[in-house]
């Protein structure tokens, strides 16, 4: 059997704001396997941002470890880290994070040109991300110019433009209607599904739950539980949502 692609060994994670003392994460225990799409879910507050966080490498953790395709990210330099999220992973906002100021294509291959891919290598990787999304007739339209739907779509296609061994969503439906979350959701689960593509999602919505391989609940800063979902893919309707 093969060992999980993301493993989370009692991880601890603590604000100190100085007047209070907030225990995030108390001791999780965590394993998400290839190709698993997985909700994080629970009330707010609960730790399920954090949790995703901490296992990205985005914020320090302070016991623990995040062991990540056989590699401890606590035995990673701040600059080893940065570069492996950036090699190795892909990232979903809730309100998108684009630069307004350039096209839906620009803003996918960015993050090759940081990487210091030649610009054509880049340009031919975004559009071909944007294709896989249902967007690249979009591709010259700033975000202003772009539907909801639209930008997360393009935030999506950004985050398998390096070809990622996982994609983390932060609510990735929380900014849209119910028939642009519908589509959207639609589509992770495609990825998902036809490109074995691992998806850790922090989610308040419980249909995008239902559309994951396994639900994981917490509260207070710990795992409570888990449900395992049965998933009939959805379909990927047409439009550009």
């Amino acid at each position: 059997m093969n060992p999980p692609i993301v493993e989370a060994r009692q991880l601890v994670k603590t604000y100190d704001t100085g007047a209070v003392q907030v225990n995030a994460l108390k001791g999780v225990d965590l394993a998400i396997e290839r190709g698993e799409m997985v909700a994080i879910m629970g009330p707010s507050g609960c730790g399920k941002t954090t949790l995703l966080n901490c296992l990205s490498g985005l914020d320090s953790i302070d016991g623990g470890d995040v062991v990540i395709e056989g590699v401890s990210l606590a035995e990673m330099s701040d600059r080893k880290r940065t570069d492996y999220r950036a090699a190795h992973m892909g990232f979903v906002f809730q309100f998108y994070n684009l630069m307004p100021v350039l096209t839906a294509v620009e803003n996918v291959e960015l993050p090759l040109l940081v990487a210091r891919v030649s610009g054509k290598e880049a340009r031919e990787k975004a559009l071909d991300a944007l294709e896989l999304v249902g967007l690249r007739a979009r591709a010259n339209h700033v975000p202003d110019a772009l539907s909801g739907g639209e930008r997360q779509r393009t935030t999506i296609a950004r985050a398998l433009v390096n070809d990622p061994a996982i994609v983390w969503a932060d609510e990735p439906t929380g900014d849209l209607d119910s028939t642009n979350a519908e589509e959207i959701t639609a589509l992770l689960r495609r990825l998902n599904v036809e490109r074995s593509l691992t998806l850790l999602i922090v989610t308040h919505d419980p249909s995008v739950g239902a559309a994951t391989d396994r639900i994981v609940r917490m509260v207070d800063g710990a795992i409570a539980g888990e449900d395992r979902a049965s998933v009939a893919v959805p379909a990927l309707t047409a439009g550009r949502g």
